[in-house]
């Protein structure tokens, strides 16, 4: 009985007291869509300050997809809830009485509601991604981020390696986003290139701010990072990355970041484009380019900027 009704004290505030951004009741924002689905986000929000209660609609989100960028509802549930803690102007522990002001609309058989037998691989480490940058953006807090975890790994027979890249966070009223960081719905750690060397056929060439990345504005958004990496043993690898073709918005007149990229640098000297979704080979003496993505920006930049 205690911890009930410490989750409900816990949840009393969970809607935000009053954040300067939330002048309006409603604030519906379409995020950009990822390449290959056609897909969106959309998203409104209405918060009702009397009742201390807040009602998140997604209603408008596409259908679900053929590919595996469908998030499972619990994903957007957990948008939510993160989004929603950090307007809140206190401390308060996780727990779920959080989530009891919020009333949560997901429509069935949507991109963030899939039914089975829906793929849903990407929806965690991507999608996930793209719902808190909605939110954000719907309330006019935040910038979009870099809007993925650039998921890359190789392997053969013996080696396995998996990580995520960081890149920008956008801005927002007041400050400039930050660069080169995790932010949002992931948060790894690289391995270091002295361990990741001793233990794996590569080498990390360059790993470096993507200089110029982040979205134009009075407030500009965070850039993104360079990361090479030198193959010496023959590998499979595969990538998973959205923002390739649509870079993170910007808001209140700021500009979009920029998008992320990456090819192959091949031995014998060409240069190979490769898909921010897909599988492909390394030979020895490949060297892996990997650009992420910047954020976006905030406000107009100032004339004669």
């Amino acid at each position: 009985r205690r911890v009930g009704a410490l989750s409900e004290g816990w949840g009393e505030g969970a809607t935000p007291d009053q954040p300067s951004a939330l002048k309006q009741p409603e604030f519906p924002l379409p995020s950009p869509p990822p390449e290959g689905e056609g897909a969106k986000i959309h998203v409104s929000i209405r918060i009702d300050h009397a009742v201390q209660r807040a009602v998140i609609d997604f209603a408008g989100t596409s259908p679900q997809q053929p590919g595996n960028l469908n998030a499972p509802a619990s994903i957007a549930h957990s948008a939510v809830l993160y989004v929603f803690r950090t307007l809140i102007d206190s401390d308060i522990p996780l727990n779920a009485g959080v989530l009891r002001p919020l009333e949560i609309r997901l429509p069935p058989g949507c991109l963030l509601n899939p039914v089975f037998p829906a793929a849903v691989v990407a929806g965690n480490v991507e999608t996930s991604q793209n719902i808190v940058d909605a939110l954000y953006g719907a309330l006019g807090a935040l910038a979009a981020s870099q809007g993925t975890m650039n998921n890359f790994s190789f392997g053969d027979a013996t080696h396995q390696y998996y990580e995520t890249v960081c890149g920008g966070c956008g801005a927002g009223p007041g400050f400039a986003g930050a660069g080169a960081v995790h932010s949002h719905m992931t948060n790894s750690r690289l391995t270091d290139p002295e361990v990741m060397e001793l233990n794996y056929p590569v080498r990390v060439e360059r790993f470096a701010i993507r200089r110029g990345s982040g979205g134009a504005g009075h407030f500009p958004g965070g850039a993104g990072v360079e990361r090479r990496i030198r193959f010496l043993s023959p590998m499979r690898a595969n990538l998973l990355a959205l923002r390739r073709q649509v870079g993170g918005f910007g808001l209140a007149g700021g500009e979009a970041g920029a998008t992320g990229r990456q090819w192959i640098e091949h031995s014998g000297g060409s240069r190979e484009e490769i898909a921010g979704i897909g599988k492909f080979e390394l030979q020895p003496g490949d060297v892996f380019v990997l650009e992420t993505p910047g954020g976006g920006g905030y406000g107009a930049e100032p004339d004669g900027a």
